[in-house]
């Protein structure tokens, strides 16, 4: 089981950036596949990013193109969220996640390919 621990989220105006973190802990040998998900007040959680491990590309939702990057630490046990040019709409709670198996590019949106999930960090982008 890996254990997931979010970090960095805040309060921020409108256009500014934001660094999210993500330490992984337990069996960190384990995952191939780690994602950023958010939920919004009153919404379902949407797929934000998602970053392999041992390499295979990044992905994005389409809303963060442009603005937003993933990246990882292996030796750190780490992945990064970082967020520019943010918006009010960006403001939720940010999830990481982890998953054992390396997923296919169509189905790295899918919620249920992630089997560890951490406890959140909220944004807030507000003037």
């Amino acid at each position: 089981q890996v254990q997931l621990v979010e970090s960095g989220g805040g309060l921020v105006q409108p256009g500014g950036s934001l660094r999210l973190s993500c330490q992984a802990s337990g069996s960190t040998f384990r995952y191939n596949t780690m994602a950023w998900f958010r939920q919004g007040p009153g919404e379902e959680r949407q797929f934000v990013a998602t970053w392999r491990r041992n390499g295979g590309g990044t992905y994005y939702a389409d809303s963060v193109k442009g603005r937003f990057a993933i990246s990882g630490d292996n030796a750190k046990n780490t992945v990064y969220l970082q967020m520019n040019n943010l918006k009010p709409e960006d403001s939720a709670v940010y999830y990481c996640a982890a998953a054992v198996n390396r997923i296919i590019s169509s189905a790295v949106g899918n919620q249920r390919m992630y089997t560890s999930w951490g406890q959140g960090t909220q944004v807030t982008v507000s003037s």
